[in-house]
């Protein structure tokens, strides 16, 4: 799905681990409210609190659970949420999502001033809680999908993603195209899988456009600087991925 339109980071993008110990996007970078990044294996939650010029941020946390649930925050909140997605337009709130595999989505309406993060594992992507998030910045917060920017932080990759039939089948069954998947080239009965893919189908069917969405290119388990569940197990730690408004 590497269309022209469709701007994909890796080699620039890898270049800053050496300044920060997060990755950003270029176009993101360029809002002036914004504060955003993808955090590599060493950026920590304490890290936050290090940062001078973020002393005014609140830091939101998930329950995360693989569902479809999210929820849109309009208020402070004084307990943590059970769900999958944040979504606001409160400034100095850092909305938050973990993954060590699992696909972080972080969203941005300039016009509206509206964030939103997402976690994506391959159950809360069959549920389509992408899809649902672009649906409730819409009827919530009246964000057009042409207005909406959409960056993919790095994941699991197409190569590396090894799951059953089941998974293959439960995806079909839901509507979602055949070609996110792919024979095992070694194992009989066993498929790999797409994350990324698979939302991007639900981003651009929600009517984002193409060069409002942006990829950063690498995948967690072939890439050490990231924590990946399916290359250390417990062992791994969390990615932090997090965006938020200055006001």
């Amino acid at each position: 799905m590497k269309s022209k339109a469709l701007i994909i980071y890796k080699t620039e993008k890898m270049k800053q681990e050496k300044k920060t110990p997060f990755l950003t996007v270029t176009q993101f970078d360029q809002i002036p409210f914004l504060v955003h990044g993808f955090g590599m294996a060493k950026w920590k939650e304490t890290e936050f609190k290090k940062r001078r010029e973020w002393k005014d941020f609140k830091l939101i946390f998930l329950k995360q659970i693989h569902s479809d649930i999210i929820h849109f925050i309009d208020r402070v909140p004084d307990t943590k949420f059970k769900g999958d997605a944040l979504l606001t337009r409160l400034p100095f709130l850092f909305l938050i999502i973990k993954t060590a595999d699992c696909l972080p989505v972080l969203i941005v309406d300039k016009m509206q001033h509206v964030i939103a993060a997402v976690h994506c594992g391959w159950r809360g992507t069959k549920k389509r809680v992408l899809g649902k998030v672009l649906q409730g910045l819409e009827t919530h917060y009246g964000c057009r999908p042409e207005s909406l920017h959409v960056a993919l932080g790095p994941c699991i990759g197409p190569r590396c993603y090894e799951v059953g039939g089941d998974v293959r089948q439960s995806f079909e069954e839901e509507g979602f195209p055949e070609d996110l998947f792919q024979s095992h080239p070694l194992r009989n009965g066993k498929y790999i899988f797409d994350l990324r893919k698979a939302n991007l189908f639900q981003i651009q069917s929600r009517g984002v456009k193409k060069e409002n969405i942006f990829v950063l290119d690498i995948c967690s388990h072939c890439e050490k600087s990231f924590p990946s569940f399916r290359r250390d197990g417990k062992k791994a730690g969390r990615m932090l991925s997090f965006i938020g408004m200055s006001f």
